[in-house]
């Protein structure tokens, strides 16, 4: 795995100091760390596709009972029911736009109320998480969050509700930047034997982050923003 197939600068696949540390976290695939930082959005040929971890759901609870603390009261008590059925359903919950912060009911209050798009109405979101891989599909893992959803009694008038499409997440996207570099290193020496004795192949840009989008239903590609460059030898 280590060993590559052309000479590179060892600095350059270190992973660099970062904002975020991903070598563990997990992160929303939708949300490209591109967007986060501003880093290009031109996405190299080569990369590592490999399942993802997790199919996540958004979800909504809404309540509209007249009286705001009776109303507020409802929405929380069906969230905390939410928390205690989702082992029992096999799924598990979270919050964040980016990386994402596993939901407990050690954590319940920091989930926000927000209006929602009636008057006196008010709705708090999560996410909902059916893990992947082995024989768990993607269309498995869709409707074992659909049966969890119909399992939470509804409070007062408080009611819960898929929120938008499912997306995937990926658990510590950086700690991937070891076999991204070998497929990078294998396509850049089939390059280089193509190209005849008189010229090899430059790579440039091994120090960038890495990057992630979907690649199917239930897959990920994860990749560096590198340069391959074409130069005569001397």
């Amino acid at each position: 795995m280590q060993k590559l197939a052309i000479a590179l600068v060892l600095g350059a696949i270190s992973t660099p100091t970062m904002a975020q540390d991903l070598q563990s976290q997990e992160i929303v695939v939708t949300a490209s760390r591109i967007e986060q930082e501003d880093y290009s959005d031109r996405m190299p040929a080569v990369g590592l596709r490999r399942p993802a971890d997790f199919l996540v759901q958004a979800v909504v609870i809404r309540g509209d009972t007249r009286d705001m603390e009776q109303r507020r009261r409802e929405i929380r008590s069906m969230l905390s029911d939410a928390i205690r059925k989702a082992q029992a359903a096999g799924v598990e919950l979270a919050y964040g736009d980016y990386i994402l912060t596993p939901l407990t009911l050690a954590n319940v209050e920091d989930i926000d109320l927000r209006n929602d798009n009636r008057p006196d109405s008010e709705r708090v979101v999560f996410l909902v998480k059916a893990k992947l891989g082995g024989t768990q599909s993607g269309e498995a893992a869709e409707a074992q969050i659909a049966r969890y959803i119909e399992s939470v009694p509804g409070v007062g008038r408080a009611e819960m509700d898929e929120w938008g499409d499912s997306t995937l997440s990926i658990v510590g996207p950086d700690s991937y930047r070891p076999q991204i570099a070998e497929k990078i290193a294998e396509d850049s020496n089939a390059m280089a034997s193509r190209m005849g004795q008189g010229y090899a192949v430059e790579i440039e840009g091994l120090n960038m982050p890495v990057q992630w989008s979907r690649a199917g239903p239930g897959e990920v590609l994860l990749y560096i923003p590198y340069r391959l460059v074409v130069v005569p030898r001397p």
